[in-house]
């Protein structure tokens, strides 16, 4: 059975189009909370911390917050973009359409991915106003971003489909996806906790996400990047075979 790119380029202008409609508040409102958090943490520890491993205080953490935001926002997007269809009963249009589950995986990861990207940008050339932020490799920065904000689709397109309320996708972002965010390296250097802490932090996905990201800002990383690629790129695989599968056994979407 041939894909059809024209009902998956659809679907993914609908995503799009979705979170775009309301940019102030899917776009706009995630910046203002990590330029609060920035804000706070140079007011309370800027004075007393100059730099962390050789790089500017406000640099590095400007970094893991960028990414933070981008991260959450991709798999908010793709998340509620099933529970509501779940809850609003609107999920049959994804089903009627000839749209198979490659199409579906794609859009909805695609979309999930924009989304992150932007809020991205958005943060970047905000916080530029604040910090006086650069590239030391955007390549690798921009290849970090994409990978993570395609995890965090991919997850939050597993998480729709688990869920079926708006109240298991919160418990999802706020048992799963937010500790595994703050424990990742955003606020601080792994290098700087106990060995055997340092090692339980590096089997943290997030931690390669946002140590790849931060190092093509910086140039510092804490991490081995190719082995965080490789773990990151292999966990991506792992999350699509399996959201394919759900998507054609049709598990708790045709029930």
């Amino acid at each position: 059975m041939s894909t059809n790119w024209f009902g998956a380029f659809t679907l993914l202008k609908k995503e799009v189009y979705r979170f775009l409609k309301v940019y102030h508040q899917t776009l706009f409102s995630p910046v203002v909370n990590i330029v609060l958090f920035l804000a706070v943490f140079n007011l309370s520890v800027g004075n007393h911390i100059q730099t962390i491993e050789g790089v500017d205080f406000a640099v590095f953490m400007s970094a893991g917050l960028i990414m933070m935001a981008s991260l959450q926002n991709s798999f908010a997007n793709s998340s509620s973009s099933f529970v509501m269809g779940k809850v609003m009963g609107h999920i049959v249009d994804y089903l009627i359409p000839p749209l198979g589950a490659l199409e579906l995986l794609i859009a909805f990861t695609l979309g999930a991915i924009i989304r992150g990207i932007c809020v991205g940008i958005v943060a970047y050339l905000t916080i530029l106003i604040f910090v006086p932020l650069g590239f030391h490799n955007f390549f690798i920065a921009f290849f970090y971003l994409f990978i993570g904000c395609m995890l965090l689709g991919l997850l939050g397109v597993l998480c729709g489909i688990i869920s079926e309320s708006f109240d298991h996708m919160s418990a999802m972002t706020s048992y799963l996806i937010t500790p595994l965010t703050f424990l990742s390296g955003t606020f601080y250097s792994t290098n700087s906790l106990p060995e055997f802490w340092k090692s339980i932090s590096h089997f943290n996905p997030f931690f390669y996400m946002i140590d790849g990201f931060r190092f093509g800002i910086t140039g510092h990383n804490d991490g081995n990047l190719l082995l965080g690629s490789i773990y990151i790129l292999l966990i991506n695989l792992i999350l699509s075979i399996a959201i394919l599968r759900m998507f054609k056994t049709g598990f708790r979407i045709k029930n």
